[in-house]
């Protein structure tokens, strides 16, 4: 007597096999998914970064000078004192009127991942700054954090020559320091 044996299905082994090729492939998709969201957010730093210069430009043309203020954006909009970022006088909502004609909202980061007291390590906002060493408002230094290292950190100098590079001097920092020097 011979056995019929019947294939209706598949072998644990082929499930097994079937199970880890699917996870592979979602793995894989799943972090090129990540990297573009990263690349994204960065995107919309650089493209934020230079709206903001852009209308600064604009204010400086109009009143000689620009904007006093010190302070860091947070999730909500809000301003946030720092060590590094304070003035007694004004803060990021003072930007946001004093720039109310040439943008109509100052913008914040991207990312939810923020803390007003660290530079990098997750940690993002974009910080303003115009006040002091040796010229008060002719000045101005914006600092921001991509989450992918990207060039060197250009840096400020201020009037009265203090160099301000919040990135460091490597070649490739995460963490960007711009702005004008006096004119």
């Amino acid at each position: 007597m011979k056995k019929c044996r019947s294939k209706n299905g598949f072998t644990l082994i082929e499930l097994l096999v079937v199970i880890a090729v699917i996870g592979l492939l979602a793995s894989v998709v799943l972090v090129a998914v990540n990297n573009t969201r990263k690349k994204a957010r960065d995107a919309k730093r650089l493209a934020d970064i230079a709206q903001i210069e852009k209308a600064l430009e604009l204010y400086y043309d109009a009143n000689n000078q620009y904007p006093a203020a010190g302070g860091a954006t947070q999730p909500n909009g809000s301003w946030s004192n720092s060590a590094d970022y304070t003035t007694s006088t004004t803060s990021w909502v003072s930007l946001q009127t004093a720039l109310a004609p040439y943008m109509s909202k100052l913008p914040v980061d991207p990312s939810e991942n923020y803390n007003i007291n660290e530079w990098g390590g997750g940690h993002y906002h974009y910080s303003y700054f115009s006040g002091g060493y040796g010229c008060n408002q002719q000045w101005y230094m914006i600092v921001y954090t991509l989450e992918t290292a990207a060039g060197p950190d250009p840096g400020v100098t201020a009037c009265d020559g203090s160099s301000f590079k919040y990135g460091g001097a490597g070649t490739n920092t995460a963490t960007k320091t711009v702005g004008v020097k006096a004119r």
